[in-house]
Formats: structure tokens, C-alpha cells, sequence
């Protein structure tokens, strides 16, 4: 039940991650200031950036060069690429690894530490996603907040995008400990053993 548990919310998290990838809103128009413009509201994405006007009609446009756009938008979407390729591979390799399932090995001792692996695999992928969303916004809060002739109502504040990453990251995060829960309870056991044992040769030496 415990890798299963873990197994389902890393998986969440995974395609809660690959929506945040896509999803065109990793910051939005602000709405702050005196002289509030509704007309239009822009949102951006790590590939598009898109116009929706009052009349619900929205246009989209890709960003046209990957090395003209910013450091930040760069780094995240690596982040976000390389968290989506970990969390593939540790969906499938967690599947061989689960004791509930029939796929790989039938030794359950080999099938747990398939299963770990699965786990860091996970673990690595929410780490991956919470460094990409917290630095695009980091940014955001740096331009926001800075001195500039820009009026607020002008500059743009967190997207709904940014908060889906921050929960599946900590869904990744969490579904991956669970599974690393599942390390072999013989390996478990013999670690403690061999420490009981170094304690007591201790003891007999002193």
C-alpha cells in the first residue's frame, strides 16, 4: 500500500509537472496599481507568450529564437526538460521495482531496490521542478519589485502555472520518499546487526 500510495502521487506529480512545462502562464499581467488595464492581459510561458483580450479571444505566439531569450527562461526550461526525463524513467522503472506488480525480477529483495531507484528517480525530478519554477520566480519577483520608470500595473506577477509546479514538485518529492520506504527489510536488518556487533566488540576491547 505504501509503494502504491507513493507510486500514484509521484506519477500525479509527473503530469502535474508536464502541464506546468506547457502551460502558457508562468506569469501574467498585474492587476496592482491605481490605473487598472483590463483590455488586454498578456501571459507567459518557457515557449509562448500569449494576448487575451475582454472579447475572450486569445493569440498566441511561440518565442522565435531559444538564444535571444533571457538566462532564466533558459535554465528553467532545462530544468523542466531534464524533470520530465526523470520522472519517465522512474515511472517505468518503479513499475519493475513495486512488489504488487509481475514485471522483471521475482526476487523481492531485487525488486526493492528497483523500487528505491524508482524513488530517487522521483526525488530528483520534484528537485528538478521546484529549482525551475522558484527561479523563473525569483525573477519575476526581482523585476517586479525593482526601481523602474515602468508603471506596476504594466509589470507582471506570478502565473498560475508557477504553483502547479510547486505542487508537483512536492507531489514528485513525496511519492518518491515513499518509495524509498521500500529498501529490503533483509538488508535492513543485517545493517543493524553489524552495527549491534561492531558496538559490542567495542565494548569487549574497552
Amino acid at each position: 500500500a505504501r509503494e502504491l500510495a507513493g507510486y500514484l502521487a509521484a506519477l500525479a506529480g509527473w503530469m502535474a509537472a508536464l502541464a506546468a512545462a506547457v502551460l502558457p502562464h508562468w506569469r501574467q499581467s498585474s492587476y496592482a496599481g491605481d490605473a487598472i488595464i483590463t483590455a488586454v492581459g498578456l501571459h507567459e510561458g518557457l515557449w509562448m507568450s500569449c494576448a487575451a483580450q475582454s472579447t475572450g479571444q486569445v493569440q498566441c505566439r511561440l518565442h522565435d529564437s531559444l538564444l535571444s531569450l533571457e538566462v532564466h527562461i533558459q535554465t528553467s526550461r532545462a530544468l523542466m526538460i531534464i524533470s520530465l526525463l526523470l520522472g519517465f524513467f522512474g515511472i517505468i522503472v518503479s513499475v519493475v521495482g513495486m512488489k504488487c506488480t509481475k514485471v522483471g525480477e521475482e526476487d523481492p529483495v531485487t525488486k526493492s531496490r528497483i523500487a528505491v531507484a524508482g524513488g530517487v528517480l522521483f526525488v530528483l525530478s520534484g528537485l528538478c521542478t521546484l529549482a525551475a519554477v522558484s527561479l523563473y520566480a525569483t525573477q519575476v519577483t526581482y523585476e517586479f519589485f525593482r526601481e523602474s520608470t515602468i508603471p506596476i500595473n504594466a509589470r507582471y506577477e506570478f502565473g498560475s502555472a508557477l504553483f502547479v509546479g510547486w505542487g508537483a514538485s512536492s507531489l514528485s518529492m513525496l511519492g518518491g520518499s515513499l518509495l524509498c520506504c521500500s529498501w529490503p527489510a533483509k538488508e535492513r536488518r543485517g545493517q543493524q546487526y553489524q552495527r549491534q556487533s561492531q558496538l559490542s566488540t567495542a565494548r569487549d576491547y574497552v
